[in-house]
């Protein structure tokens, strides 16, 4: 197995935490900075990090702000265009330019950075994310992480909360792996973020939260999808080698949305994992690993 160490960034204002995993074959190929979703940790990443290191590539999963072991902000600005900064200076204390591989939240943050710099990353991976993100999908995200305020009374009753939301998904046979997404306090266990994270803070977001605000004055479902400009800016920007990998269950990223990404980045690839949801990597981690593996084997050298 690959060793891991504990590696640390200076963000915008917090400190970011982060595993690193060396490649098993002493020289990199390159590196892969790996970007968790909304509400989840680097450990999400771990087996990732694992495969990765063994086809020869150095395998970095952080902590986003308020998440994990990574600081709250202070301000409680936890908006993608400062998730997007702390990237960048993630990558300019790396000193090289890795391939941005980002979930969810992690991809929004990994597409605006490297739309507005195209020299940051040599090649951007974005997991169950695209411009267009599903309303429907949206809202189940945020209702799951704002239903537990109080904490859970067990680890089986945190465990029971993430199979309803994800029902697809294989119950694990140990617990214990549960810990690392969550914090024991007065005899409850809480989720490992900041509560401040679903203040709305960004355009992408108001615009989500307009719209659901619009779908429940009229009662119905008739409201456009949104389309956070921004994002679509950042898009039209990519130059660099891209794969889209889409959870075919997801209820984030339609078929409408990811053609549509085909249209703003002609040149990016896609995939659809069967059987995944819009957590790819954890749905299905053998199939998401083997398709990142054949898209970075067909990566040009590092230039450094």
């Amino acid at each position: 197995m690959s060793s891991r160490e504990r590696v640390s960034f200076e963000g915008i204002g917090v400190q970011i935490a982060g595993d690193r995993w060396e490649p098993a074959t002493g020289s990199a190929r390159g590196t892969a900075l790996l970007l968790h979703g909304g509400g989840q940790t680097r450990h999400s990443w771990q087996r990732t990090g694992e495969r990765l290191a063994r086809l020869g590539w150095e395998a970095i999963a952080v902590d986003a702000r308020g998440h994990g072991d990574s600081e709250w902000a202070p301000d409680g600005d936890y908006s993608h265009r400062t998730m997007a900064a702390d990237l960048r200076a993630i990558v300019g204390q790396l000193g090289r330019r890795p391939v941005l591989v980002g979930a969810s939240m992690g991809g929004m943050a990994a597409l605006i950075a490297q739309g507005a710099d195209p020299g940051l990353g040599r090649a951007l991976v974005l997991v169950d994310i695209t411009p267009r993100v599903e309303q429907a999908g949206t809202e189940k995200i945020f209702a799951f992480m704002s239903s537990a305020p109080d904490g859970f009374a067990s680890l089986e009753e945190a465990s029971a909360a993430i199979s309803a939301y994800n029902p697809h998904r294989k119950r694990p046979a140990s617990l214990e792996g549960l810990k690392k997404n969550l914090r024991h306090r007065d005899g409850r266990w809480f989720w490992h973020w900041d509560p401040a994270f679903m203040t709305v803070r960004d355009e992408a977001d108001r615009l989500l939260a307009e719209q659901a605000a619009m779908r429940e004055q009229i009662g119905g479902s008739a409201v456009p999808v949104v389309r956070p400009e921004p994002l679509y800016a950042a898009a039209r920007e990519i130059r660099v080698p891209t794969l889209l990998v889409r959870g075919r269950q997801s209820d984030i990223v339609s078929e409408e949305g990811a053609a549509e990404l085909l249209q703003l980045i002609p040149h990016a690839e896609y995939v659809d994992v069967t059987g995944a949801g819009h957590m790819v990597a954890g749905d299905d981690n053998d199939v998401f690993a083997e398709h990142l593996g054949e898209f970075l084997g067909r990566l040009p050298a590092a230039a450094g």
